[in-house]
Formats: C-alpha cells, sequence, structure tokens
C-alpha cells in the first residue's frame, strides 16, 4: 500500500482549491462575522429555545456559508443567504427531533436580569406565548421586530414571496396578541 504523504505540489493544490472554495478572504469574513454572529445566535436560540443549541446551530450555519458556492451582490445577500441557511439547519433540527434522531433538550427562555415582578411576567407571558407560535411566526416576527429587518429581507432569509409578508407578518402578530390576552394559566397557589 501507498504512503499517504503528500508532496509539497500536492499541498499547494489543496490550498489553491481551498482558496478557490471559499468567497472571501479572512478580513472580510470576520467583518462579515463580527456584523452577524450577535443578531444570529439570536436568532437561533429564540427559535430553538436551547442555547447549547444555538451556539452549534451558528457555527453550521457559517460554515455551510463558507462552503457555499453561491455568488452574493453584497453583505445583505450575504447576510440573507446565512440566515437562510440557519432556518433550514433548525427545521432539519425540528425533522430529527420529530423522527426520533436526536434528543430535544429545552433551554431556559428567561433572562436572568433582575427586573421587577411585572417585568418578569410579563417577559415569561411573552416567552409563553411564543412557544406557543408556529415556527415560521416566530422566525417572522423575530425578524422583524427584534432584529428591525425589512420585508424583503425577511422574505430572502425566509424564502418566501416578499408580497406575502405583510399578511404574514399580520396573522402572526393577531395570533401573538390573542395568546398574550388569553389567561394565564394558574400557577396552583391560592
Amino acid at each position: 500500500m501507498r504512503d499517504a504523504v503528500l508532496t509539497d505540489m500536492e499541498r499547494l493544490g489543496a490550498l489553491d482549491d481551498a482558496e478557490q472554495t471559499f468567497q472571501m478572504n479572512e478580513d472580510a469574513f470576520r467583518l462579515f462575522y463580527d456584523s452577524t454572529a450577535r443578531p444570529l445566535w439570536l436568532y437561533l436560540a429564540r427559535l430553538t429555545r436551547d442555547d447549547r443549541l444555538a451556539d452549534d446551530l451558528l457555527q453550521e450555519s457559517y460554515y455551510r456559508f463558507l462552503r457555499a458556492a453561491a455568488a452574493f451582490d453584497d453583505d445583505e445577500h450575504r447576510k440573507n443567504y446565512l440566515f437562510r441557511i440557519a432556518t433550514n439547519l433548525v427545521h432539519d433540527h425540528r425533522r430529527q427531533v420529530r423522527s426520533g434522531g436526536v434528543p430535544a433538550e429545552p433551554g431556559d427562555p428567561v433572562d436572568t436580569r433582575v427586573e421587577s415582578a411585572e417585568g418578569v411576567a410579563r417577559r415569561l407571558d411573552l416567552a409563553r406565548a411564543m412557544d406557543q407560535l408556529k415556527p415560521r411566526e416566530r422566525a417572522l416576527l423575530w425578524l422583524a421586530y427584534a432584529q428591525g429587518w425589512s420585508h424583503a429581507e425577511i422574505a430572502a432569509s425566509l424564502g418566501v414571496r416578499t408580497a406575502s409578508m405583510k399578511a404574514l407578518l399580520h396573522r402572526a402578530r393577531r395570533r401573538l396578541a390573542a395568546l398574550l390576552r388569553a389567561p394565564r394559566p394558574s400557577g396552583g397557589r391560592s
């Protein structure tokens, strides 16, 4: 059997292949990462309700983004593509959980900052209501109101038509409002 030793020429060829595969140089990627990592992680954490899973999906999103052979017009296009990858990874994870492939561990949706009892109650009510929304509704609301994205950006990220964004957001807001108006579950105390 032949020894598995790469010659210098083979190594250089492998490096050239890698450089051609990645669409960004290191400095450009660092700038892109710095501007998108935190919003993407928050998005993933909100969708999955699990900080550790959000960490894993964040890494996988950037890995797939770097490996993609897509041509990008600008940073907005890159950002939308990255969020689209992340959204698809969340959907894939949910399918695996439903089919019994990966055990789901729920995360803690409550922030540990010190705040008033009323603030905590409102935060818990919102977290419960968001948990009852469909994944796409949750993603729509998060990208629109937490991230401040435009309808076109959300549509590109989630793979829906821009023309339907207004109606989709309206329905998601209406459903969230109805869930927030519903009576709170009793805690068992009298």
